[in-house]
């Protein structure tokens, strides 16, 4: 079971990213589900729609609609979100992150994600890790 960051999805359905075959890679090596938590998909759709087209928006949604990938709404968590936001506030820890964050601590801690800045500090806590490997840090 895999939480996907923004950044996992971006790299999944956009063959021209840098770390497209490292996220596709991480995903074929997991029997799943693959998570999206509700607290990134506008954030995802909308860098989709500006960065690369209505047909990959398409794509992405009719994966979540045929269960490619489980939509994970969190509703509990909103109390570990506050807290991973005050506790990280001087990273500027947002919503989204901290929700990717609370979703993969609910689902076996292993998050899809290329996002070094904020997912190092916290792998430290020992509740996530962060795949795939290569992308993993002390």
């Amino acid at each position: 079971m895999i939480t996907l960051d923004t950044s996992g999805v971006l790299a999944l359905v956009n063959r021209r990213d840098p770390d497209h075959l490292a996220a596709s890679a991480a995903l074929l090596d997991d029997a799943g589900p693959w998570l999206v938590p509700a607290g990134i998909l506008a954030e995802v759709c909308y860098m989709i729609e500006t960065t690369l087209s209505l047909e990959v928006l398409e794509a992405l949604l009719s994966d979540l609609e045929r269960g490619g990938f489980m939509l994970d709404c969190g509703d509990a968590d909103f109390p570990r979100i506050r807290h991973l936001v005050r506790r990280y506030e001087s990273l500027q820890l947002d919503f989204a992150d901290a929700a990717v964050i609370a979703c993969a601590e609910r689902n076996a801690g292993r998050i899809l994600t290329f996002d070094m800045r904020d997912f190092s500090v916290i792998t430290r806590e020992g509740t996530i890790t962060v795949v795939p490997e290569a992308h993993a840090w002390g």
